[in-house]
């Protein structure tokens, strides 16, 4: 079994509720659990309007499957619309 997770650190940028922050993260969550199958949840700066820290997580059996899903869930947040990728983080349990 293999478990690959990745944290990202997003800067939504033009944003001035948390309301606003909301709106865009509920999107860019929904829409990247049901393209790939995935676990994903705002993690931490969870007060602040302007940044998040998601983390997204995937479980299979093949090493290789997991890194491909994880290179395409980086490729999928750089391209979202209404948030900036200030890093990312990978991590294969």
């Amino acid at each position: 079994m293999v478990i690959g997770v990745l944290e990202f650190d997003l800067a939504i940028p033009g944003n001035h509720s948390l309301k606003g922050k909301r709106s865009v993260l509920k999107s860019f969550l929904a829409r990247t659990r049901n393209s790939f199958n995935v676990s994903v949840a705002e993690v931490d700066f969870q007060e602040l309007r302007n940044r998040a820290r998601v983390a997204v997580t995937v479980v299979g059996s093949d090493r290789r499957r997991v890194d491909s899903i994880l290179s395409r869930v980086v490729e999928f947040t750089r391209a979202f619309n209404g948030m900036t990728v200030l890093d990312h983080f990978q991590h294969l349990l």
